[in-house]
Formats: structure tokens, C-alpha cells, sequence
């Protein structure tokens, strides 16, 4: 199935922007989230297709969030994609182990984000 709706969850305010920006130009619809409550509220509202997953945030963290996430049976077969500066083989591995479908590091490039997304399609 192809992707259109992507829900990115980051708790940089710039880091959203740009995410939204990056997102939007390639004709997808984005949704935000700063933690995980606002990502389960967001998830509540619509399910999307794809969600782009920081580590590094407050709260419950996006290990936590996306081990969460896939093993809630709403959200089967919805792919996460780690978006994260934790660039440890560990933590990609660690990451995947949780869920993940894929695994990005920041500066996220926007050719190889796209291509990930293109992928899942």
C-alpha cells in the first residue's frame, strides 16, 4: 500500500518543520507529535500509513514509544522509520529489535528519507 498519511513524532520544533516541509513537498499529508501522548492522540484521530520516530525525547522515549506502538494490534502493519542523531550500530539494532521498519540518522538527507518512504510502498 502506499504511503500518503505520515505522522512525525519529534519533540525539535525544527526538527517538525523541516520534516513537514521535506514531507509536504513530495505530495504527502503530515501530521505532527511532540511525545508519545500527542502520538497516541494523533494515532486515536487517523491512522496513518507511515510514522517517522525521533529517540531522543521527553518523557517515554521512541524506543519505548515504538515497541508500544507495534504491539498495540490498531496499529499492526503500520511501519515506523527511526529518524534520530543516535548513530550507534547498537541503537539501529536496538531500534529495529523495538519495531522498527527502518533506521535513518540526522541530518536526515532528504533524497535517502524519500527513498526509504518510496520503498515501503
Amino acid at each position: 500500500m502506499p504511503v500518503s498519511k505520515v505522522l512525525v513524532v519529534d519533540d525539535s520544533k525544527t526538527e517538525l518543520m523541516f520534516m513537514t516541509d521535506l514531507l509536504q513537498k513530495s505530495g504527502y499529508s503530515v501530521r505532527t507529535a511532540e511525545n508519545a501522548d500527542d502520538a497516541f492522540r494523533r494515532l486515536d484521530e487517523e491512522r496513518p500509513d507511515l510514522i517517522l520516530m525521533d529517540v531522543v525525547m521527553p518523557g517515554q522515549n521512541g524506543f519505548q514509544l515504538t515497541r508500544s506502538i507495534t504491539r498495540d494490534p490498531r496499529f499492526e502493519g503500520v511501519p515506523i522509520i527511526m529518524c534520530t542523531s543516535k548513530s550507534q550500530e547498537t541503537d539501529r539494532v536496538w531500534g529495529m529489535r523495538q519495531g522498527a521498519r527502518d533506521y535513518i540518522t540526522k541530518p536526515v538527507d532528504p533524497g535517502e528519507l524519500i527513498a526509504k518512504i518510496k520503498a515501503l510502498g
